[in-house]
């Protein structure tokens, strides 16, 4: 199966408490104060090269970690609300994807584009949403920004809260208008990454919303063969329970993807003994033969499998 793989970038980000600036300067909320003091000093010494460029980069930085004095210094002496960096992000890009909500909101009070694209296509939300940022993500939504803005790979950010597991931020989406059955450009749904991750109660929060259980998603896969052909790091009890959703809601066990193969032929292939065995006990047919000629026990990955699989007189 085409088991997804993790195209979302991660980084450390640490949480600092309120601190006083040097000399007493008012408090950086919530940046590391060391850091922000250095970045403070890089102002006061910069002398000739003190001009647009050099405060508007200097904005980058005091907006990823929260210097919310040094931002304002840096906004009274000019700095450009809406430069870009190299990857075509803005201050409030930098500020949404590290999670300073205060900063956010300072950029969006200071007229900060909520719908500026990088070069990638991401809008703040979409790297809120990839950084799991949450309540970011609640400040930019209740801003306008657009629950449904995908990048340029067709990846929305309910799609990315789904691969995530994070039900909190699938909600929100959904509540703020997010279409449930958005696909990426390679095909694939919301459901889909969920299913094949064994996050049950996204998949549930997903029909509830509207998306068909078997919907055809790129290759012909359903959610249920998404959910029989989960990834290896998947629990087996979080898998077994995803699938029990998806009969539950109606899906089939005879649908087939474009190689001819079900569900059960699927888990047989990656070696999920106890899904083969759940697929078995709801009524697939392991006599079903693909494209190939093959049936699931042909596909058994292991004795475990083949076991499961083995005719029972």
């Amino acid at each position: 199966m085409w088991v997804a793989k993790a195209v979302l970038a991660s980084v450390l980000a640490g949480v600092a408490p309120m601190v006083s600036g040097a000399g007493g300067a008012p408090a950086q909320l919530g940046g590391n104060r060391l850091i922000c003091d250095e970045l403070t000093q890089r102002l006061a010494t910069a002398g000739p090269k003190r001009n647009l460029r050099t405060i508007s980069f200097l904005l980058f930085e005091a907006a990823e970690r929260g210097c919310i004095a040094l931002a304002e210094r840096l906004l009274e002496e000019g700095a450009a609300i809406g430069a870009r960096d190299r990857a075509g992000n803005t201050a409030l890009l930098r500020a949404a994807r590290m999670g300073e909500t205060e900063m956010v909101e300072l950029l969006l009070a200071r007229g900060a584009d909520l719908a500026h694209r990088n070069l990638e296509g991401s809008t703040a939300l979409l790297r809120a949403v990839e950084m799991n940022r949450r309540q970011t993500v609640r400040r930019l939504l209740a801003a306008g920004a657009d629950a449904g803005a995908a990048n340029a790979k067709g990846i929305a950010p309910v799609i990315v809260a789904a691969y995530n597991g994070n039900e909190a931020l699938v909600r929100m989406l959904l509540d703020a208008g997010a279409d449930p059955g958005v696909r990426d450009a390679s095909g694939k749904g919301a459901i889909t990454y969920a299913a094949g991750r064994g996050y049950r109660r996204i998949v549930a929060m997903l029909l509830d919303a509207g998306v068909e259980p078997d919907e055809r998603y790129a290759h012909d896969l359903t959610a249920l063969m998404w959910a029989a052909g989960h990834s290896n790091d998947v629990p087996v009890a979080e898998g077994l329970e995803t699938l029990a959703l998806l009969l539950e809601r109606g899906a089939r066990l005879d649908l087939v993807d474009d190689r001819g193969r079900s569900a059960l032929m699927i888990a047989a292939e990656r070696g999920h003994a106890e899904i083969a065995t759940a697929l078995v006990a709801a009524g697939a047919d392991p006599g079903l033969r693909d494209r190939q000629g093959k049936t699931a026990a042909a596909l058994a990955a292991n004795d475990a499998v083949a076991a499961a699989l083995a005719p029972r007189h």
